[in-house]
C-alpha cells in the first residue's frame, strides 16, 4: 500500500445550541427542501424532537413532543413529496429507566410527517405508527430486499427475559397508504443469532452486483455484515470479528458497541472500524486478511486505542463510529465519538497509512462530549463537515455542559475540494 498524501485535518467549531437539558441522537438531512442539510436531534428524557434549520442562526423548531424516551432515529422521504420525514423508535425502558428494564408494551417505531416549508406550512409534524418489538433501540430505513418500497429494519437491544437474551431483527415494509395505515407489515429477519445489538449502520454499494442496502451490526457477537441475497432469497450473515473479549469477566460486556465500514480506493469495505464492547473503551479496525478454507473472507483485528478504564458500570466513553471522506482524496477516514469524562471525550479522527501493517494516524478534532456524529456538507463548499450532540442521559452519563455543535471542514481549500 503506497503512503497517502496526508492532509492534516482542520475543523472550525460553531455553536448551534448550548445548555441542552438532555442529548443523545443527531441526524443531518434536508428538512425544508432548500437543498441544504439541516439537523434534528434530541435526548431521551424530555420527549421533544427539535430540528435546526440550516441558516446563519441555526433556527430551532419543535417538530414533536410527547414522545416517551425517543432513542434511535433515521430519515427518509416516506410520502414522496421531496423532503425527508423523521423516523423514531421510542418507549425503550420502563419505570426504572435503565437497560435492565425493557418496557413490555414499548419498543415502538413512529414516523413524523414533514409539513414542508416552515415559513408557509404548520410547524408541527403529524405522527404515524409503524410497529413495535420489545427493546427497540436502533432502526435503519432503506431498500434492503426491494427497490419499489421503503423498508425499515428494527433492532432491539434487550429482551424481556434478560439483558443478554437473544433478540429478533425485524423488517417493516411500506404499506400502500402510508398516511392512513394502522401499522406497517412486519417480518422477522433473524431471531436466534444476535444479542445486545447497540450499533447499526446502513451502507450501500457493499453487495457485489446489487444496488440494495446492507447493514453492519455491532452486538454481543461482535461485528456482523447483514445483507439480503436476491438470488438465494435469503439473509446472509458474515461475521467480521468477535470484538472485545478480554474485559468480560470484569465488566460483563463483550463484542462490539458501534461500527462502520470505510472505503479505500475501489474497495467500499476495505476496513471496518468499531468501538468495543458495548459503551466501550477500545477502538479496533478489521481489514481483509485473505480467504478461509470455506471460501469466506477472513479479517484481521488491530486495536488502535484504549480510552481509559471501564467505570463502575463496566462502561467506557465510546459511543459511535463514522466513516467518511473528509479530505477528498477518495479514501474514507473515520471519526470516534467519546462521551467523556475528560480527557476521554470529544471526536478523534483516524487516517489509514497502511492497512496491512495496522498503521494509522490520529488527531483530536473536537473537545466537547459527544453521543452522536452526523456528517454533511452544511455550507455547500464541497467539503464534508460534521456535527455533534453531547451525551446527557440520566442513569448513564450526563455531560456538564451539553452542546450541539457544527464543525466546518477547513482541511483543504474549497477550490480544491
Amino acid at each position: 500500500m503506497a503512503l497517502p498524501d496526508i492532509r492534516i485535518p482542520k475543523f472550525e467549531p460553531e455553536l448551534v445550541a448550548d445548555q441542552l437539558r438532555d442529548g443523545y441522537w443527531l441526524e443531518a438531512t434536508d428538512l425544508d427542501g432548500d437543498g441544504r442539510p439541516d439537523l434534528f436531534g434530541y435526548g431521551l428524557r424530555l420527549g421533544e424532537i427539535y430540528w435546526y434549520q440550516n441558516n446563519p442562526e441555526w433556527t430551532r423548531r419543535l417538530a414533536a413532543d410527547g414522545f416517551r424516551m425517543p432513542v434511535g432515529a433515521d430519515h427518509a422521504d416516506i410520502t414522496g413529496n421531496g423532503v425527508a420525514d423523521i423516523i423514531v423508535c421510542h418507549e425503550l425502558y420502563g419505570p426504572i429507566g435503565t437497560i435492565v428494564d425493557p418496557d413490555p408494551e414499548g419498543g415502538k417505531i413512529s414516523w413524523l410527517e414533514n409539513p414542508g416549508n416552515p415559513d408557509k406550512e404548520p410547524s408541527r409534524w403529524r405522527r404515524h405508527y409503524v410497529g413495535r418489538a420489545v427493546g427497540m433501540h436502533r432502526l435503519r430505513a432503506g431498500h434492503f430486499t426491494r427497490r419499489d418500497r421503503l423498508e425499515i429494519i428494527g433492532l432491539p437491544i434487550v429482551a424481556m427475559a434478560d439483558v443478554h437474551a437473544v433478540l429478533p431483527v425485524v423488517l417493516f415494509t411500506q404499506p400502500d397508504d402510508v398516511r392512513e395505515a394502522a401499522e406497517w407489515p412486519m417480518t422477522v429477519i433473524d431471531d436466534r443469532n444476535f444479542r445486545m445489538i447497540h450499533g447499526a449502520e446502513k451502507k450501500s454499494g457493499l453487495i457485489p452486483g446489487s444496488d440494495l442496502d446492507s447493514l453492519l451490526l455491532a452486538s454481543d457477537e461482535g461485528v456482523t455484515w447483514l445483507y439480503y441475497d436476491t438470488e438465494r432469497g435469503e439473509w446472509i450473515r458474515e461475521l467480521i470479528g468477535e470484538g472485545e473479549r478480554t474485559q468480560f469477566t470484569r465488566t460483563g460486556f463483550r463484542g462490539s458497541g458501534d461500527v462502520h465500514a470505510g472505503r479505500i480506493g475501489d474497495d467500499p469495505m476495505a476496513y471496518v472500524a468499531a468501538i468495543e464492547p458495548f459503551h466501550g473503551n477500545t477502538v479496533a479496525v478489521y481489514h481483509k486478511a485473505g480467504t478461509g478454507p470455506d471460501g469466506r473472507r477472513t479479517w484481521r483485528r488491530t486495536v488502535l486505542d484504549v480510552y481509559g478504564d471501564p467505570n463502575e458500570n463496566g462502561e467506557g466513553p465510546g459511543h459511535q463510529i463514522l466513516c467518511a471522506d473528509f479530505d477528498n482524496d477518495g479514501d474514507e477516514e473515520f471519526l470516534v465519538a467519546l462521551r467523556g469524562p475528560w480527557p476521554w471525550q470529544g471526536v478523534f479522527y483516524y487516517k489509514a497509512v497502511d492497512l496491512d501493517r495496522g498503521l494509522w494516524l490520529k488527531w483530536r478534532v473536537a473537545d466537547e462530549s459527544v453521543a452522536r456524529i452526523a456528517a454533511a456538507d452544511f455550507d455547500g463548499d464541497g467539503r464534508l463537515d460534521f456535527a455533534t450532540i453531547a451525551y446527557s442521559v440520566q442513569n448513564y452519563y450526563v455531560a456538564e455542559d451539553a452542546k450541539l455543535m457544527v464543525y466546518r471542514n477547513r482541511t483543504i481549500p474549497p477550490d480544491t475540494a
